[in-house]
Parts: C-alpha cells; structure tokens; sequence
C-alpha cells in the first residue's frame, strides 16, 4: 500500500471532524481546489477544475458540502489549528490577535449584507464583515475562530433570518461581543495563551478590555483619542464622606480641577525626553522606525460609577517625525517592567493579521464565495483557513520557501469550456467527450452552455 503523502494525511485529519464519511470526498476536493492557481474559488470554477469532465456533477455535491452539509466548522478549525500550531516558533512568545475584514457585495439578499465600513474599500459601502481570531508567533500565524458579523438590521429581521438560515438563538452582537465570545471559547479550549492585540475598533471598548482581564488574559490593543485616562499621579477622589442620613456613599468622583485627560492631550502635553526612536522590525522598504513614549495611566471610562480605580497600566503613544499630532495610541496591561522596544513589538505584532487576510483573500479566495447562506458563508471560510493553513505548515517545514511550492498544480480546462455565464454559442463537444472515452453519460454533464443554476430544498439558489 502506498504510504500517504502530508496533504492526504492532513485532509484525513480534518475528516475525522465532520461526522459523517459521505463529507469526507467534499473536504479533499474542495481544499484541493482552494490551492490551485485558479483566480476565482467559487463552487463552480472549483468544481471545473477538479473535474472538467463532470462538472454539472462536481458541482452539485461540492455546493451541498458547502452550502447544506451540518458539519461544525468549530470542530474543523480545532483539528486545523492543533496541526499547525506545534510547527510555530514560541521563542517571542504566542499572540492571541483579534480583527475583522469586510466583503464588498451588491444587492441585499447575501447574509449580514448591510451599508457598514468596509475595510477592502477603507469607506462606508454594501459590504459582509467577518470577526477573527488568529493565534500568531514571530514567523506565522493561523485563524483560530470565524465568525459573520449580523447588522440590527439583519438581527430583527426574521424573513431575511429564516431564509439565509441564520441559526434561531443567535442574537445581535457588536464586533467586540463577538470577539470576546471567541476569546472566551479558545480559552475554554485550552488553546496557550497569549497578549491578545487589537485594533481601536475593539481596545477603546471598556468591556471588552475588562473581559479580557477578567479572563487572565493580558492585552496590547489600540484606542481612539479620546479615550480618557488619568495620568500618572492621579487618580479619582474617593467617595464623599457619609452624611448625617443615608448609606454610605461608595463610588469615586470627580470635581472641578479633577478630572481624567484625553489620552491624545496628555500625548501632546509629554516632554521631548519622553520620546524614544524604537525600531521593531524589517519591512518591505526597509527599517520600521518611529518616535514612541509610553507612561503609566489608569483608564476613566465612567469610574465615577466604580467603587475603587482601576489598576494602572500603560499608555504607548506613536508620533512620527513631521506630524502634527500623534497617530496611534495603545492601553496594554503588559508587566510595569517591560522594555519600550518590547512594548512596542509587542503591539506592532498585529500586523501579521494583514497578512493573513491578504493571502486568504488572494490566494484562497475567502471572500469568493457566492452563495447567501449562513451556514455556506462559514463553511466556505473554514476551507479556505484550512487550505492556507495547510500550506503555513508547508512553508514553516521547509525552511520559509514559498508557499506556492507546495501548491497542487491545475488540471487544466478543456479547451473549449465555458463557464457560467458565458454566451452559449459555442461549438459541440461531443467529439471532445468521445475522445476523452467517458461512457458514463449519466454522470457526464455537458457543457456546451453555461452552468444552471442549481435549486435548494426550499427554494432557488441563487449567486450574486
């Protein structure tokens, strides 16, 4: 018996998760195809390569795998981060880093569809947006958890909900509710931890810092400006003396000449000696240097409602030479010890999660699916984190080479195949059949004219 090479034992792997061995063929076929040199990894082009010759078929039982098949994608990203994490340096340490990407879409059908920031596009457009987890080490990274952000309008409107199968107990949940569920899930999980990093969308959230915390999870996230703060030294005044009548009074206060800062009027009222030019790593155009200063401070989000302040931590302040006012701020509850360079690669570590959703989008075509279900949007997602992890593992195994080079090579098309969509004037392909000596007409689909679309149980499928 032939011995199985890394892929297949990979893909046997990821199989013992889906409960059930008729999935088993969608997983290998549709990971396959998510590694081909292939521009678009929708059903159809992926059906097309894999099998050319029976594509109708190809693509019926890759689309139910996909779109209909109740498998957990928890479970696959589970067996996909346990395979790759051991091959991971940990010499600097794991990082937990939280993000999310956006989808540009056109109508309003596809789930979680809504006008909303779209970072692809940097602006408000018709977008989907997905919240991720990724565990990362100096020399790679992997997602951990994955998951559609629902808009209101999309949360209370049970029509659209029912018809996308969107699940009955999910609930409207903000972008840092969703990230915190992850958080807390990869914990439960026994997942090593490590400083979980996020951008301003996620750190200027009060609770979700103080969930984290709760957790025993340490944290370097950004935050807005205006995030106020008091600075070293300062505190809030404890709670008014109790009065002839009434309970004791507990809650800290504020007065006039007693207030917190914005974290950016204290960045710009620092002294020159508190900043340091720090260097944290190579980039494409070369050295990444900037000016940094960082200072202890207690986060004032509402303390006037707290019975006691909140414990320091420190403020990282970046403001580049020749800009007018600083452009990035970090509260982080890394050790009061720690070095400024190391504060400062510590939370310039976030920028691997762009690449992460560079390559899946480019290379794996996580946002490439057409389909407008829930369940399919996921699926779709968790394939494509398998098929890119898959090929991490490969790089980090063999030194850093590319990750091209361990890519599956096309098939190739027939030459005359036409794609959905295309005019239908083309020539016949029976001689093409007849050549290629498939007698089995009733599982060969001709494909002469475009794909038809494929009907659901419970209505039309359609693609956008």
């Amino acid at each position: 018996m032939t011995k199985p090479n890394e892929l297949e034992q990979y893909t046997e792997y990821l199989c013992e998760a889906l409960g059930h061995v008729d999935r088993h063929i969608g997983l290998v076929d549709y990971c396959r195809g998510l590694m081909l040199p292939i521009e678009r990894k929708s059903v159809e082009p992926l059906a097309a390569n894999i099998s050319p010759y029976q594509v109708c078929a190809k693509h019926q039982s890759l689309h139910h795998f996909v779109a209909k098949s109740d498998w957990s994608d928890e479970a696959v990203l589970k067996r996909v981060r346990d395979w790759v994490l051991p091959c991971i340096k940990t010499e600097g340490g794991l990082f937990w880093i939280v993000d999310d990407t956006g989808f540009p879409k056109k109508g309003r059908h596809s789930v979680g569809v809504a006008r909303q920031y779209c970072g692809q596009l940097g602006k408000q457009d018709n977008c989907q947006v997905a919240v991720s987890l990724s565990v990362a080490g100096k020399d790679a990274s992997v997602p951990v958890a994955y998951g559609l952000y629902l808009p209101e309008v999309w949360a209370d409107d049970t029509k659209r909900r029912r018809e996308a199968g969107v699940p009955d107990k999910l609930k409207f949940a903000t972008k840092p509710q969703i990230a915190m569920g992850q958080v807390c899930r990869a914990k439960e999980s026994g997942l090593p931890p490590g400083p979980v990093l996020a951008d301003a969308g996620y750190g200027t959230d009060t609770l979700f810092r103080e969930g984290l915390t709760g957790l025993g999870l340490i944290y370097c996230v950004g935050v807005q400006p205006a995030v106020s703060v008091w600075a070293l030294g300062t505190e809030p005044l404890a709670p008014k003396p109790r009065g002839k009548k009434g309970p004791l009074p507990k809650r800290l206060r504020r007065g006039p000449g007693h207030s917190p800062v914005s974290v950016k009027a204290l960045a710009q009222g620092l002294a020159d000696k508190a900043w340091k030019k720090i260097y944290w790593r190579e980039g494409s155009n070369g050295k990444m240097i900037s000016r940094f200063a960082a200072v202890r401070v207690r986060p004032a989000h509402r303390d006037e409602r707290l019975h006691q302040a909140r414990a320091e931590e420190w403020l990282l302040i970046v403001w580049p030479q020749g800009e007018a006012a600083p452009t990035k701020y970090w509260l982080s509850t890394l050790p009061a010890d720690i070095r400024l360079k190391d504060l400062v690669e510590t939370a310039k570590m976030r920028w691997r999660i762009e690449r992460d959703y560079q390559e899946l989008k480019q290379e794996f075509g996580l946002g490439h699916y057409e389909g407008r279900g829930w369940r399919g949007f996921h699926h779709h997602a968790t394939l494509s984190i398998a098929a890119y992890s898959f090929l991490t593992r490969q790089r980090l195994m063999t030194g850093g080479v590319k990750k091209n080079s361990a890519r599956s090579k096309s098939p190739g098309l027939p030459a005359d195949y036409t794609p959905r969509g295309a005019g239908a004037g083309t020539a016949s392909r029976s001689g093409f059949y007849r050549d290629a000596a498939i007698s089995d007409s009733a599982q060969t689909c001709a494909i002469s004219a475009p794909v038809p679309v494929l009907r659901a149980e419970t209505g039309a499928f359609m693609t956008q």
